[in-house]
């Protein structure tokens, strides 16, 4: 199946997407010259990230039988001062709370996604490195 987004400008520097019946704004911020009025596109390829690999986990810890009260992904990274502004490093942060957690089998599950079934961690490990975090609450 091939995967299409359609992206139309609106104005200035703002741009809709449209993907599988969701749309949403892409704009950058007012020093480039943009008018916040949506994420700038690289933001949303961190969000790609963290959304993937969470939905990749969550999956591999519910065939596990594994069931975290919370779960949370969160990602940055801070690009280089020259065009164009890449992310050398990414920095992904999983937290989970719940009651005796197996760190183990969260472990095992984060692997897995990373390693082999998020694509877009696939993609963006060819250019950059993706370093992760794991934070297990009670």
């Amino acid at each position: 199946m091939k995967h299409k987004s359609e992206i139309t400008w609106k104005h200035d520097l703002v741009f809709e997407s449209s993907t599988l019946g969701f749309k949403f704004t892409f704009d950058t911020s007012p020093d480039a010259e943009g008018k916040s009025e949506g994420p700038l596109p690289k933001n949303m390829l961190l969000a790609a990230l963290g959304g993937c690999t969470g939905i990749n986990i969550m999956a591999i810890l519910k065939k596990m039988e594994v069931k975290p009260d919370y779960f949370n992904v969160e990602v940055e990274a801070e690009p280089v001062e020259t065009s164009p502004k890449v992310y050398p490093v990414i920095r992904i942060r999983y937290v989970f709370r719940g009651k005796d957690l197996p760190k183990d089998r969260i472990e095992w599950a984060i692997s897995l996604a990373e390693e082999k079934y998020c694509a877009v961690t696939a993609m963006l490990s060819k250019s950059a490195k993706i370093e992760h975090e794991i934070v297990i609450e009670e």
